[in-house]
């Protein structure tokens, strides 16, 4: 019975014609005092049961994903003269670091209705709830969020910028910045037809400080009281150093 049901499924079960095989150059990226950013190669190729099908050729997306985390966004109005913090609205989640990456134009390799499902672009990750009823145009603070990332380097629109040999070899290259948040950076593969998903693939790369970052970062955690006092002495040690220095050099 159970090997009739077992059957059964893998009958009903829609083999899928064109597979992900990835690969990645590296799957850890180590944060150091001398970091200054990174470069991940993504490879792979796709696996097929049967020959290349006909019509529209293969596309293929990449995205990197860095931590959600909630951001605020304020909006500055001058006031008199003064510009202050007007209007201020919580973007529910948004990616320290997003990079998507296509064979082609957005608008010819996805369709609307699989950027919805999937949040592909860059407008569909971040995720904003809702808005105080006095904010008439919220969209607009999600637009900051990703126009001020971008200047920043961490969120990264890389169309055409996926090479793909004869509809079977794909590879890009993702350039990670030096200020990365720490996390696992989730990493996914979509295979598209006419705009449609025919197959996807995920894995994740981990970024973790080493060395002296990671024991300067888990004291502070620890021991945020003694790590302020060190800081602050430091400071004064370094301040009297340097006067000290020009003193005896104005004497000299």
């Amino acid at each position: 019975m159970r090997a009739l049901l077992l059957l059964l499924l893998l009958l009903a079960s829609p083999l899928r014609a064109e597979e992900v095989v990835l690969g990645l150059s590296r799957d850890t990226v180590s944060i150091t005092t001398s970091f200054d950013g990174s470069e991940i190669l993504i490879f792979g190729a796709v696996k097929r049961e049967e020959p290349i099908p006909e019509g529209e050729p293969l596309q293929v997306i990449i995205t990197v994903t860095g931590p959600m985390a909630p951001v605020m966004v304020r909006r500055k109005a001058n006031v008199y003269g003064i510009w202050i913090n007007q209007d201020a609205v919580e973007v529910d989640a948004a990616p320290s670091f997003y990079a998507v990456a296509s064979t082609g134009p957005m608008r010819e390799v996805l369709r609307d209705v699989e950027d919805l499902r999937q949040r592909i672009t860059l407008d569909r990750v971040i995720r904003s709830v809702g808005a105080p009823m006095n904010i008439m145009d919220a969209a607009s603070f999600t637009d900051a969020v990703i126009r001020v990332r971008q200047n920043q380097g961490l969120y990264q629109q890389l169309e055409g910028e996926v090479t793909l040999d004869e509809q079977t070899l794909f590879r890009t290259a993702i350039r990670l910045p030096a200020n990365l948040t720490e996390g696992d950076y989730e990493t996914r593969i979509f295979l598209t037809r006419e705009g449609r998903v025919v197959s996807s693939y995920r894995t994740t790369i981990g970024v973790q400080k080493v060395g002296m970052e990671r024991w300067l970062y888990e004291f502070a955690q620890e021991n945020a009281l003694l790590y302020g006092l060190m800081s602050l002495a430091i400071a004064i040690a370094a301040g009297w150093g340097a006067s000290e220095a020009f003193r005896l050099i104005r004497q000299n």
